[in-house]
Order: C-alpha cells, then structure tokens, then sequence
C-alpha cells in the first residue's frame, strides 16, 4: 500500500493529533493555529483535506466532529525518512551520517548513541 502524501502543512495538524489521540476541530485550531500564524478557516481546510485523503477520520458528536488519526504516526515517519535518504542520499544511510559528521552537526553524544545503535545492530546479527 503506498503512503498517504500529506503536505508540511497538514503535517503540522497531524502532530497535533497524534498527540491528543483524538480531537475537535476547535481543539486542533487552538493547538496549531497561532503557532502557525493561520486563521481558523485554514485549520479547518487542512482537516477536510485529510478527511478526503483518508488520513484522519471524522466521527459528528452533537454540532461537531471528532477527528482522529488513520494515518499511524510510524507509518508516515517511515516513508517520510525512506524518501529523504532515497532522494537526496542514494537510498544510502551512511554518507547521510557522514553529510552531518563533515558539518560538525553531529554531538559527542550523538557519536557515542550512533555507535552503540551499531554495536547493537552488529550484535544481533
């Protein structure tokens, strides 16, 4: 089954989501609007756009709907690291790490976590 492609925008309506489990839509507006610098309508549209693109469900309580995720939140990040390292590193983690470690971007601790992950990794196989 091929990911569901949502856009940075709506992207940022489903962190919100994720995090609460379940939510309204004035729920939503509250959590993202402002921070977004967006006007009510704009919340509202995201959510319609991910109604009709089956990433969230609606389910009409009373005069509104209560919104929740159908889109897993692992799913998305998965696709969503496959096609940057796909895109951008030749479906390659490593010259990811490197591209990083040439910037000094990466910490001691973030040197020290990378080589226990490989150490863990190497051990189980």
């Amino acid at each position: 089954m091929s990911p569901i492609q949502i856009s940075e925008a709506e992207s940022a309506v489903m962190l919100a989501l994720w995090e609460a489990g379940e939510a309204t839509a004035d729920d939503l507006i509250a959590r993202v609007a402002a921070a977004n610098d967006w006007a009510e309508p704009t919340v509202r549209t995201l959510l319609n756009r991910l109604l009709g693109k089956g990433a969230i469900s609606a389910e009409k309580e009373g005069r509104r709907y209560r919104y929740r995720p159908v889109l897993q939140r692992e799913d998305w990040v998965q696709a969503q690291s496959r096609g940057i390292v796909d895109r951008l590193f030749g479906g390659r983690i490593a010259p990811l790490v490197a591209h990083f470690g040439e910037r000094g971007e990466l910490s001691r601790d973030d040197i020290a976590e990378l080589r226990r992950l490989i150490e863990d990794l190497d051990d189980g196989r």
